[in-house]
């Protein structure tokens, strides 16, 4: 397995919307998100770096595994991230075994064909929504699990669940279920720390400036714009067994070069 500081050349992102990138962009201007940040920063340590993205958005850990694994095998990474499970939190019958399983059936894999895999902690959903109290328990139950299976597996976690700004609502888009342009920022510094890249620290976890406190009416209509907004469609299309995946595809699934601000544009770069 490649040293945590290695130059990688193929980087291999899985996952769901937040890998995809929503929050960080649109799907008219493109999406961006952290796993395109991270490669950035790859690719300034090498420059001849490889990156796909394989994740699709609404998907639940089980069709992240279904789906994305052997392709991403396929594609014979040296540096994978696997993140995923916030969809499945949000599932009536969500269970923390299975979902991990899923996880680790897939570190597992991409660990035993040479890559090194990198995951995140899922921080307190309390923090950026007083609604979503009742899902402590259960990102609690994950998290310690997905700790578990990446010591089993030397898979390196950045464990943003630990430090409370992550959970700061300016880090979050306003439909409160994905990383903003700052969060994104935030958690691809957090993986790049985590995997010793050149030129990290951990910075990352630093909290914001003091922002004014929203209390009485004015914080309860903005949760009454939120459960209008977000949390009503949310709820509408699982009650009709639709996904916001569906009929998508991952954004970028071959192995392209990556453009920095140093790299001239690449003739075959999708980005």
């Amino acid at each position: 397995m490649s040293a945590p500081d290695a130059g990688y050349v193929r980087y291999v992102a899985l996952g769901d919307s937040q890998t995809e990138g929503l929050g960080d962009g649109d799907d008219i201007t493109g999406l961006r998100g952290f796993a395109d940040r991270l490669a950035d920063r790859l690719a300034r340590c090498e420059p001849s770096l490889q990156y796909a993205n394989l994740a699709v958005r609404g998907r639940l850990a089980g069709q992240i595994r279904a789906e994305q694994l052997a392709p991403a095998l396929a594609l014979r990474p040296d540096l994978a991230t696997v993140v995923a499970g916030v969809n499945d939190l949000l599932r009536p019958a969500f269970d923390a075994d299975q979902v991990a399983a899923h996880l680790e059936a897939m570190f597992a894999a991409l660990t035993a064909q040479g890559a090194h895999v990198a995951t995140i902690t899922i921080p307190d959903p309390a923090r950026i929504s007083p609604l979503a109290r009742p899902l402590v328990p259960r990102v609690t139950a994950l998290n310690e699990r997905i700790r578990e299976a990446a010591r089993r597996h030397g898979v390196t976690v950045a464990d943003t669940a630990l430090h409370p700004v992550a959970g700061d609502v300016r880090l979050w888009s306003s439909d409160r279920l994905h990383a903003g342009p700052l969060g994104h920022e935030r958690i691809a510094a957090a993986l790049a720390h985590a995997l010793r890249l050149p030129g990290s620290d951990d910075t990352w976890a630093d909290p914001l400036p003091p922002a004014p406190s929203i209390t009485g009416p004015h914080a309860a209509a903005a949760e009454l714009r939120w459960l209008a907004g977000f949390l009503g469609p949310w709820l509408v299309r699982r009650l009709t067994g639709r996904s916001s995946g569906d009929g998508r595809t991952a954004k970028r699934p071959a192995l392209l070069p990556v453009r920095t601000d140093e790299s001239p544009p690449s003739k075959t770069e999708a980005h």
